[in-house]
Formats: C-alpha cells, structure tokens, sequence
C-alpha cells in the first residue's frame, strides 16, 4: 500500500477536531427585536432544557465548538420550517434556550446570514429569510435539506446535478491530459481498492469522495471547480457508506477504474461514458436517469 493510502486511511480513523477561536465576532451587527416581536416569538417545540440537550446531542457528533452547534441546530430547525420565513430571531432569548453566550449567539447567527437563511436589518432584527433567499448550494443547506422533510427533493436535486457536471468533467478532463492530477486519482482508487478488502467504509468514502473532487479540479475549468463541494456533500448525504448503507461493491471501484483508464488514454468519450454508468450504479442517481444503452 502506498504512503498516501497508509496516511489517509490513519486520518479516517482519527476524530475531527472543533472549530477554531471566534475572532472579531463582537463586530456582528444585530438589532434586537421589538418587545412585542419577542413575546410572539415562542413557538420553539419544546421546553428550554429540551433544546439546550437536543443542541448538544446535535453537534457533539459533529465534532464542533459551540457555535458550530448552535449553527448546526438552528439551520436545521429554519430548514425543516420549523423557524418560518420572517420569524424574528431575539439573540437573548436563543441564548437562553440554547444555554450560550451572547457571543457564540452572534457568531451562529452572522454564519447563518452569509449562508442566507437569516438577515439581520437596522431597527427591525434579525429574521428568518425565504427558501429563495438561501444558499441552495452550500454544503450545509444540502446536508440539513438531505435530512430533513425535503430529503426525498433534496436527494433527486442533487443527483440531477451531478449527472449534468460529473460527465462533463471526465469528458474534460480526458482532453486536458493532466498527469500530476491523474496519478492522484490513481492513489484514490487504490486507497479505495485497500479499504473495500479490509471492509473499511469510512476510508472507502472518504477517497471516494477525494476522487470526484479531483475529476472536477482535472477537467480545467474554474467555475466547474466550485461545483467540488456540492459532490462531496452530496456523496454525503446520498446513501453512502458514511451514513450506514451497504458496503461498498466491486462495480462501484471497477467504473472508477474504467474512468482512470480513458483519463490516461485521453479518450474523452470514453470518460464521460464511464463516468455516467458509474453514476447510474448509485440508486439514487438511477431513479432519475436510466441506464446506458450498450451499442
């Protein structure tokens, strides 16, 4: 096994590590909201002890700080509608809920504007904003939507994405004849190779997803390359290993093996094709799109 393989299947092993230090979060701008707003604002769905450990359960698997679970736990909550759109959201009365600080509050909350899910305005608070508002494409919105009561749209969303680039970008890729990258995706499939006899999903995930990521980056085109993230999130929430499915099969690591192949003959159609049959192995991507024809 290669030292590549050695060092990633010692990383899978190993437990995230927490978020680092807040710096200039004190600088979140907020405004708190009316009295009257906060007294309307109590449809939370449980006592305050309930969702201060509900919180805590949430993120403690996550391997997050404090305001990564607040995070975790409000966008979860704003996702599933359970905090509707233009609900006003009091940072003193989250914080009390959830058993924060002020400061973590205005982190969490600052982290979930720029995602789009809440604004904060000048004398009017901060509110919960409209389903087309959010950043439908940032991986925690796909993972909170995967999960929540929109899995089924989330899931068939995300694998009509990935039929549309993931082709094209072995299509590309092939034409651009990148060694460096290709002797990378090499290393994934052996790493994945490894894991599948050793019966060790997380690693086999894990290079999986490394492997995809690398496709999009092979193919030479940048706006393609901000694509990365939603693969990977969406290797993540699609059945997976990581979320307890079965392991993964020969067929799965044969139609990457295929794909590595054209990529080194530079045979672009060759690629695509590869790529979309390794596509339609995932059932998820099968319910959308049928199977190749074989001519």
């Amino acid at each position: 096994m290669s030292t590549l393989a050695h060092t990633m299947m010692t990383a899978a092993r190993s437990a995230d590590s927490g978020l680092a230090g807040s710096g200039e979060i004190d600088r979140y701008p907020y405004t708190e909201a009316p009295a009257d707003e906060r007294a309307a604002a109590r449809s939370w769905g449980g006592s305050d002890s309930e969702l201060g450990r509900a919180s805590r359960r949430g993120a403690a698997s996550r391997g997050r700080g404090l305001h990564g679970q607040l995070v975790q736990q409000l966008g979860q909550m704003i996702v599933s509608g359970d905090l509707g759109a233009d609900r006003p959201l009091v940072p003193e009365e989250i914080g009390q809920r959830f058993e924060v600080s002020r400061t973590v509050v205005r982190e969490s909350l600052r982290v979930l504007e720029a995602k789009g899910l809440v604004s904060a305005r000048p004398n009017v608070g901060t509110r919960v904003r409209p389903v087309s508002d959010w950043n439908l494409l940032d991986p925690d919105i796909i993972e909170w939507r995967a999960f929540g009561p929109q899995r089924d749209d989330q899931r068939r969303e995300l694998a009509e994405l990935r039929w549309t680039i993931e082709p094209l970008a072995a299509r590309l890729a092939a034409g651009h004849g990148r060694e460096d990258l290709q002797q990378r995706l090499g290393d994934m499939v052996e790493i994945m190779g490894h894991a599948m006899g050793q019966g060790d999903a997380i690693t086999f995930s894990r290079a999986d997803a490394e492997f995809h990521a690398l496709l999009i980056q092979a193919a030479g085109n940048r706006m393609l390359e901000h694509l990365s993230g939603i693969v990977s999130a969406a290797l993540h929430v699609s059945g997976g290993p990581v979320t307890g499915c079965d392991r993964p099969g020969e067929s799965s690591l044969a139609h990457h093996a295929r794909i590595l192949d054209a990529l080194a003959s530079g045979d672009s159609a060759s690629a695509e094709a590869a790529m979309r049959q390794l596509l339609v192995v995932h059932p998820d991507v099968e319910r959308v799109v049928p199977a190749p024809r074989e001519h």
